[in-house]
């Protein structure tokens, strides 16, 4: 009985709302869930390194030592056709005598002028108040790309060279230069700069340059380097130049390079090499590239099978992991350049398996922390196998110029230790060692009096198509005497470079981009069959080149393709052709400097205009998408995926429409559906890249 009045009691109580002891199990189902993320109308933060600089004026201390100079936009040249009454005599009309003269007299014509003139300024000054006003209005949503670029007007300084010869070009460089580029060519923004800089004697070893080469794609910023080092060097070779102080003798290792070029990849090493040899042919300078095909094939010196065994037993006795190969019996080979990765550098300078403890260890740590261990532990974890050690190949006590192309990939995180590393052992050989400080160290460094001035004891130049706002902030505090030196043109895309937008029907992707491709070689059979030879010859398609993202992505469209009859290339880092020491896997795609006159070209056989025999598609990721010179055939870029950022886009769009080229750049996105705003805002940033 007490139990019912008390269950009564409750069903009589007041209801759960007003109950603050009562919980009903809809209000959790129902309640909405607050998602962590971004707010609405805020945009994604981006890092520092994927962020374009909204500037290149220096800051800090850069701001009262460092210099800025932009080339001046250049304007379109034209010539006015000769008026049609051009000598005549005007003739005074004389009114009828029937009809009333209406017209005022000349002062009245003159005041009317006048009153148009000032109502003309008036109007222009209303629609501009009436603009700026808008543009405040709306905030940030004038431009997609105020937060990655600098948009204020740049003043520059005049007086830039329109032609090879205006500086003391020696006659064998110039003589290469033109056979490459041909006679009458002019030099771009970057290259007149670079004349302008960079071609100034040096009395002392106290006199080194520090410069930026900041271009668009395909400016030709390797012959705005290439020129002044490769004319320094012979000069310095010649005895026109000698510097005080400079009592330096080499070293005795087999290679002692004067000059050092530094590139992100294989490929664009094998492309430079290339480029400064032929360059380089009449003035007699030695290039060489760091690649696997570059090394010695001299046998070890005394590599006996008596003295294997005792080394085996040193190691077996607890002797040290290392084993340091002798390398006495290799030649003495001559160098004045050299190109090519960091790391192969460092190898070449530190001996080939000098980090082998330390990327043991970090393998080590990796699986203590895939099984969750302690990192502490480490220590005591077995590094695997052991690693030999060759001896050093290559002295840096001769290094006077260092050229690193893709700045802001070799000074990214990822690469920005060993570049670094490297930077610090020439200084160092050279007598004037500066510090190197952690990475870590560097991305805390705030005040000018903490963050430490390095200045090499070598030319230092560096060359980029973008300059992300982590590489601009460490040339300002470390760099502050950095000269920088950036075409009008920096970070957009070459006038001569059309984009397009195309969507996905909502089916296989592979099979939309197989539809574009065939798409793009029947406009080629069009044009094909309406000029003057149509039909004499086989049709000769355009060339491709896809990029994707993701390496599983690489390997499964160059798959399609083949089963569909068009035969590509499909390449990414780990791909076995890559190891063989030579850009022969690229045959095709790459340019080739000394190619014939198109009049004298002969006509593209049957085999190589038949896209199921000749690859005529290039799929990869960005690793080709940095500092490749390709074919002018390669007409059509594809983007199949969205763009990590705008960095990667400009670099992967600018493979096409170089040094003056037509080129097509379409990307692929949704138009509609879910993704459909994600394409809008990049379709937004690319417009403005493209304007």
């Amino acid at each position: 009985m007490l139990s019912a009045l008390r269950l009564n009691g409750v069903l009589a109580g007041p209801r759960w709302p007003t109950s603050p002891a009562c919980l009903h199990t809809s209000a959790l189902l129902l309640a909405p869930v607050q998602r962590k993320g971004r707010r609405n109308g805020s945009k994604f933060s981006s890092s520092p390194k994927t962020r374009l600089a909204k500037s290149l004026k220096p800051t800090g201390k850069a701001k009262r030592l460092g210099t800025l100079e932009v080339a001046p936009r250049s304007r379109p040249s034209f010539a006015r056709d000769k008026a049609p009454h051009e000598g005549r005599v005007p003739q005074e009309r004389i009114p009828s005598r029937g009809r009333r003269n209406s017209e005022p007299p000349a002062p009245a014509k003159a005041v009317i002028a006048q009153q148009k003139h000032f109502a003309a300024m008036a109007h222009s000054e209303r629609v501009e108040r009436r603009t700026t006003a808008a543009r405040e209005r709306r905030g940030s949503a004038t431009s997609p790309l105020e937060e990655e670029f600098d948009l204020s007007p740049s003043t520059s300084i005049g007086g830039l060279p329109k032609s090879f010869a205006s500086p003391p070009l020696l006659p064998g460089l110039l003589q290469c230069l033109r056979e490459l580029i041909g006679a009458n060519a002019k030099p771009t923004a970057i290259q007149a700069l670079s004349l302008k800089h960079l071609f100034k004697g040096r009395v002392s070893e106290a006199e080194w340059t520090e410069c930026l080469l900041a271009s668009e794609t395909g400016s030709g910023k390797s012959i705005a380097y290439l020129l002044p080092l490769l004319q320094d060097l012979k000069r310095r070779e010649s005895g026109d130049i000698r510097l005080i102080g400079s009592s330096r003798k080499p070293s005795s290792k087999p290679l002692n390079p004067r000059a050092l070029v530094l590139a992100p990849t294989h490929e664009l090493s094998r492309q430079l090499a290339g480029f400064a040899k032929k360059l380089s042919h009449v003035i007699k300078l030695r290039v060489m590239c760091a690649s696997r095909a570059n090394n010695p094939s001299i046998a070890k010196e005394k590599g006996t099978a008596s003295k294997m065994k005792r080394l085996m037993e040193t190691l077996d006795t607890g002797g040290g992991g290392e084993i340091i190969i002798p390398g006495g019996g290799r030649s003495s080979r001559p160098v004045d350049l050299l190109v090519g990765t960091p790391m192969k550098l460092l190898e070449l300078e530190r001996g080939r398996g000098w980090n082998w403890e330390q990327r043991a260890r970090e393998r080590a740590l990796r699986i203590n922390s895939e099984n969750r261990l302690e990192q502490d532990a480490a220590d005591t974890v077995d590094l695997g196998r052991k690693f030999w050690v060759d001896e050093p190949q290559m002295g840096l006590e001769s290094v006077e110029w260092v050229v690193v192309d893709e700045a802001d990939v070799l000074f990214d995180p990822d690469f920005q230790e060993a570049t670094r590393t490297l930077l610090a052992d020439i200084a160092a050989a050279r007598g004037r060692p500066v510090p190197l400080t952690p990475l870590t160290a560097l991305a805390s460094a705030g005040t000018e009096e903490t963050t430490p001035q390095i200045s090499y004891p070598f030319n230092f130049l560096l060359t980029s198509a973008t300059i992300p706002t982590s590489l601009s902030n460490y040339l300002s505090a470390h760099h502050p005497t950095l000269t920088r030196l950036a075409s009008p043109r920096l970070h957009h895309l070459p006038r001569a470079l059309v984009t397009e937008h195309a969507s996905w029907t909502g089916g296989n992707k592979d099979a939309d981009i197989e539809r574009r491709i065939r798409r793009v070689w029947a406009e080629d059979a069009l044009v094909h069959a309406k000029t003057a030879l149509g039909g004499s010859g086989p049709v000769k398609l355009s060339k491709i080149i896809v990029f994707c993202n993701k390496r599983r992505k690489v390997e499964e469209l160059g798959g399609f393709l083949d089963s569909r009859g068009i035969k590509c290339v499909a390449l990414t880092g780990s791909a076995e052709s890559r190891q063989l020491g030579s850009n022969h896997h690229l045959d095709g795609f790459l340019r080739q400097n000394s190619s014939p006159s198109p009049a004298s070209r002969p006509a593209p056989a049957a085999s190589s205009s038949d896209s199921a025999v000749t690859p005529h598609v290039l799929v990869t990721t960005s690793l080709l998408s940095r500092g490749l010179d390709f074919s002018p055939d390669i007409k059509h870029v594809f983007i199949v995926d969205e763009p990590r950022n705008m960095i990667d886009f400009l670099h992967r769009a600018g493979r096409t429409g170089r040094a003056g080229e037509t080129g097509k750049v379409v990307i692929f996105g949704r138009s509609k559906g879910r993704g459909s705003g994600r394409t809008l805002d990049m379709r937004k940033r690319i417009g403005a890249v493209a304007a």
